[in-house]
């Protein structure tokens, strides 16, 4: 792909100029450690249950193998594909998360997953993206978009009656880490776009009720948070043996192979695949992944900075944020620094929904984020601050 010349006008060769090629080697690397530690975390767990030692291994070279031609695919269709995909992924995701409610598969007290042959799949983390871009549309169309009578297209209502639905959908699962980075990026997507000051004051104290209303609800974050205040209250088996593999790892690592953090959790290949990198690689690589996600989120971010269409600005915030969100409650979890979550690493730990799904959300942002010639929207965007009107604006004649 380097060889290619600039002279060469050819699809392939335009997207290839065009693309963040940073950020798509920081999603190389990802992937590529996640091969690397699920060779090193899954024949133990596998063992363990009685199933064959390379089973993991064979399913997650598939799922990785998707993932990857996902993000290429993804990455070469146009923002007006990234947006019909997106209501079109939407609107299958929500109807596949409602199905969970009646067919779902119970696991732990949850309704999340719809068993497939070889893999379940858990609709509700393709949401995230797909909500992400939608409401990126809507909240943009709202400021240019005439229907009847002169009246704006009411996008901030239609947007808030889709995240009224989700979150009754992943409080019926129950689902209460997933609602919550679903809200954390929605609230990012509405300031991004201009949400006044105070209204994010009242949006974070709503946020607060509503942990302390699940708190009081559910028994199990009562549980995680009572464990997490307070070390003498509980089971701390997988917290406790996570914080010790960190410091055998030390700062080079035991070698690989070498850890036992794996022999011991029975989530060591997916919502503690950290602990093990710690163990057999040390801080040393731990500093590196962590890098590799502030690389992707802070460049994408900064790339948004010199960008003009809302659309691309509001829709691609909330897809870092969501990506960011969910590398640090998996990192913050095994190193007790939150509340326990089971929320996979992206592309690093075991799982084929979430591997597909992180991948669409990183195929979009690349395609968001690519340089579209002739393509600048400034002067399309007309002042609407929140608050200042109606959710229905009549524009002037």
């Amino acid at each position: 792909m380097s060889g290619l010349s600039r002279v060469d006008t050819s699809a392939v060769a335009r997207w290839w100029r065009n693309l963040d090629r940073v950020t798509l080697a920081c999603v190389g690397l990802l992937i590529g450690l996640g091969y690397v530690l699920m060779l090193a975390a899954s024949p133990a767990v596998a063992s363990r249950i009685g199933a064959s030692r390379n089973m993991f291994i064979l399913k997650q070279v598939i799922f990785l193998a998707l993932a990857g031609a996902i993000v290429l695919g993804t990455s070469y269709l146009s923002r007006q594909a990234i947006k019909k995909l997106a209501i079109i992924g939407g609107i299958i995701a929500l109807g596949a998360t409602a199905m969970t409610l009646v067919h779902g598969m119970e696991i732990k007290g949850a309704r999340r997953w719809i068993a497939l042959p070889m893999m379940s799949v858990q609709p509700s983390e393709f949401l995230k993206p797909c909500f992400a871009v939608v409401t990126g549309w809507l909240l943009s169309a709202r400021r240019s978009v005439v229907m009847w009578g002169n009246i704006a297209f009411p996008g901030m209502l239609i947007a808030f009656l889709c995240f009224g639905v989700i979150l009754v959908l992943l409080k019926s699962q129950p689902d209460i880490g997933m609602l919550s980075v679903i809200t954390m990026v929605f609230m990012t997507q509405l300031f991004v776009d201009g949400l006044k000051l105070y209204w994010v004051g009242l949006c974070v104290a709503g946020m607060a009720g509503a942990f302390a209303v699940a708190y009081i609800v559910f028994p199990h974050v009562q549980s995680r948070v009572q464990r997490f205040l307070h070390p003498d209250v509980g089971d701390h088996y997988q917290i406790d043996t996570a914080l010790r593999a960190f410091g055998n790892g030390g700062l080079l690592g035991r070698g690989p192979g070498e850890g036992r953090v794996k022999d011991l959790l029975p989530d060591a290949h997916a919502d503690f695949v950290f602990a093990v990198a710690g163990e057999e690689y040390g801080l040393i690589l731990c500093i590196g992944i962590i890098l590799l996600f502030g690389i992707i989120v802070l460049r994408t971010l900064l790339k948004l900075m010199h960008e003009d269409d809302p659309f691309v600005i509001v829709s691609a915030a909330g897809l870092v944020t969501g990506f960011g969100l969910q590398a640090f409650v998996n990192m913050g979890s095994t190193l007790h620094l939150i509340p326990t979550k089971g929320m996979t690493l992206p592309f690093i730990s075991y799982g084929g929904s979430s591997a597909m799904s992180v991948a669409l959300t990183m195929g979009m942002v690349l395609a968001l984020t690519r340089h579209h010639v002739g393509q600048s929207r400034i002067g399309q965007r007309t002042s609407a601050p929140y608050g200042q009107g109606p959710l229905f604006e009549r524009n002037a004649p």
